[in-house]
């Protein structure tokens, strides 16, 4: 397809998306910004409602929260962890992708659509896969998903490559396009050729086809780790000729921190809205058992679900502050690295499990005798989601002068409160978990009390947080002097030698 050449395009306000010109929009070209953030937006809900199967695990009320049930959750949860880092690395190729096509059409728009839509289906998949472990038809089918979607993206590849036109201006100009298109088919084609071995293992293994599905998510930093023993093994390398100029397209590349920032509060805010759903879904009272069991009364009927709405109200709290905590601490950050991503990626894992925590403690009505174990399962997915985030201000901190702004430096003035910021909801989950192993029988009231004290403790942490620097300060004047202060006799000591001597 031959085309005239256009202008190059200029950037926008931001200084990253290229902005074309009418033209192209009469040739029916458009931009693909607004094309990624409706992918954004699906992939953030598809990687979210994973959750909701081990959510909906059914416990009966009469069956105790014995070893079997614990398994029984313990892998549902880690089959959840698993599929949501898969589409964390799908979205995260997706974004690589469409840094490498700039410009987008009719014929790749529908492309981009068929991928969302199998993208669509893994949660069912998914659910599959939860509820028949060791069946191997929802592997497989999981794994024909990714596939799927590796060989959807292929052809935008390649559809993009034959006209390129539509490529990014780096690109389209280089001499070397044949070997971008390598390049890049490459590292799609990566984790789908894992699924195609993981769907044969299904067939008569399954334990390996788990072992190499969790391959997919490790590749990036696996590859990244052995080129980096290579390079100290044997030397850096000389480049080859044909070398490509600039641009790279890179897995373990870091993500921008405004991509990352958006599929974060995707993820937020759809962990928020599931709370509700689940809420209207179980709670509202039939209208016949209204009339038979409570004498027409809906408050009353209403008065039975309270255990419900004071888990909905903690678990949104807990949700909202966390996203709080995340938002403060992603205003700081100029510069998201590698092991920040990781690490978001996987304190974003750990807020998607938060409905769990709360369907849990919703039901400390129905199933009083398993209190003990449901708090301890809702404070250990609280340490996890928030420590995650305390461990990116951490990794940040080591390379402070790249990635933080001057003012939450070491020592910069809101250093100490992100510090305990970061740290309050951590603090607070551990007490929580360690207090139950004391007083079993007040595991309810302890939970509760955290709920309520964190956020009140969050209005409060700037003025607590400079009454805490105000007392060190003081507590360092007190001891400064006598520190400083020599002992008694000290000083003649010191000074005898200098003396004369006596006649």
């Amino acid at each position: 397809m031959s085309r005239p050449q256009t202008p190059e395009p200029t950037l926008d306000g931001q200084g990253d998306t290229p902005v074309g010109s009418p033209d192209d929009v009469a040739d029916g070209i458009q931009h693909s910004h607004r094309m990624l953030s409706f992918s954004d937006a699906l992939l953030s809900i598809i990687a979210t409602v994973m959750i909701l199967p081990v959510t909906h695990t059914e416990i009966s009320p009469e069956q105790e929260f014995d070893k079997s049930v614990q398994r029984l959750l313990a892998t549902r949860i880690a089959v959840y962890l698993m599929t949501f880092l898969i589409v964390t690395v799908a979205w995260a190729a997706h974004t690589r992708l469409f840094q490498v096509v700039g410009k987008i059409d009719d014929t790749l728009a529908l492309l981009n659509l068929a991928c969302m839509m199998t993208i669509t289906f893994l949660p069912f998949t998914f659910s599959l896969m939860v509820t028949f472990p060791e069946v191997p038809l929802g592997i497989f089918l999981f794994c024909m998903c990714v596939i799927a979607i590796g060989v959807v993206q292929a052809l935008i590849v390649l559809y993009a490559f034959h006209f390129p036109h539509l490529l990014s201006p780096q690109i389209e100009r280089s001499a070397h396009r044949g070997l971008y298109r390598q390049h890049i088919l490459g590292i799609i084609m990566r984790g789908p050729a894992l699924c195609l071995a993981a769907a044969g293992f299904s067939l008569f293994f399954y334990p390996a086809s788990y072992l190499l599905m969790a391959t997919v998510i490790f590749l990036p930093y696996v590859s990244k780790a052995a080129g980096w023993c290579r390079a100290h093994l044997t030397g850096p390398r000389e480049p080859p000729a044909h070398s490509m100029e600039v641009f790279t397209f890179d897995l373990h590349e870091p993500l921008s921190k405004e991509r990352v920032e958006a599929f974060s509060d995707g993820v937020y805010a759809i962990v928020a809205t599931l709370l509700i759903l689940d809420i209207c879904e179980d709670n509202v009272p039939d209208a016949k058992d209204v009339k038979e069991k409570f004498q027409g009364s809906l408050v009353t009927a209403l008065g039975e679900s309270g255990p419900h709405f004071l888990a909905y109200f903690g678990s949104f709290a807990t949700v909202g502050l966390l996203w709080f905590a995340h938002h403060s601490l992603f205003l700081h950050i100029r510069r998201a690295t590698q092991p920040m991503g990781l690490l978001n990626t996987l304190s974003l894992a750990f807020v998607g499990g938060l409905p769990l925590a709360y369907q849990q403690t919703s039901a400390f009505a129905q199933q009083p005798r398993d209190e003990l174990e449901s708090v301890r399962v809702s404070c250990a997915i609280i340490f996890l989601a928030s420590i995650f985030q305390f461990a990116i201000w951490t990794t940040a901190l080591l390379r402070e002068g790249e990635t933080l702004q001057p003012s939450a430096r070491f020592g910069g003035r809101e250093h100490a409160f992100m510090f305990a910021k970061l740290a309050l909801y951590p603090c607070a989950s551990l007490l929580a978990f360690a207090c139950t192993c004391v007083l079993s029988s007040f595991s309810t009231a302890i939970f509760h009390a955290m709920q309520i004290a964190v956020p009140f403790t969050f209005l409060l942490l700037r003025l607590l947080v400079r009454l805490a620097l105000a007392s060190l300060r003081a507590l360092r004047g007190l001891v400064g002097p006598v520190l400083a202060q020599p002992a008694p006799g000290a000083a003649d000591e010191a000074q005898s030698p200098l003396l004369p001597a006596p006649c």
